[in-house]
């Protein structure tokens, strides 16, 4: 709760609760179920679901991945991989969505990964506000990437990307997600 006298709650952010409430109606409605794995997102995907009641029977588990380290002990990543690796791509998200959803048993896996800022780089998946996502599911693996267009704003990015992600996942769930989009 806010340190004011209001009734309505700081968490999720204002502009996740909306998308959070339809992707777990639909979720509860169809008795499937979810897993997350994001990074740049910071664990907002996972604990906005989780503040719903009723995440216990769509909720598998999730895994915030923000170093490389912790992607090579939780998502399967080699050393290979991480020699390799230059960024968030749409390809590292479908990795992650795979490996994760195979290892929790869920209906669909979201995964997230992204530039927060307020620093980055120059190609275009580290400048500060570009995310790639991706839900893995029984139907393939279907990719969005995109840029907010919110520059270094670190937390207005990372509820953009957890927004986006969830929208994706609201996509796929309707089955109006293309395989692969970058808008």
């Amino acid at each position: 709760m806010s340190s004011s006298s209001s009734s309505v709650p700081d968490f999720p952010p204002a502009a996740v609760r909306e998308i959070v409430k339809e992707v777990t109606d639909l979720l509860q409605q169809r008795g499937e179920t979810v897993s997350i794995a994001e990074t740049a997102a910071g664990g907002i995907i996972s604990s906005s679901i989780l503040s719903t009641p009723g995440a216990s029977r769509i909720y598998k588990g999730g895994l915030t991945l923000y170093t490389l380290e912790s992607r090579l002990s939780y998502a399967g990543w080699t050393p290979q991989t991480i020699s390799a690796y230059t960024g968030p791509s749409p390809s590292i998200v479908s990795g992650l969505a795979t490996h994760v959803r195979s290892d929790l048993k869920s209906t669909y896996t979201l995964a997230e990964s992204g530039t927060a800022g307020p620093t980055g780089g120059q190609t275009r998946s580290r400048k500060p506000g570009y995310v790639a996502l991706a839900v893995d599911c029984d139907k393939g693996t279907f990719t969005r990437e995109l840029e907010t267009g919110l520059g270094g704003e670190r937390v207005a990015n990372m509820v953009r990307f957890a927004v986006e992600g969830l929208t994706l996942l609201r996509d796929v769930i309707k089955g109006t997600a293309k395989a692969q989009e970058h808008l």
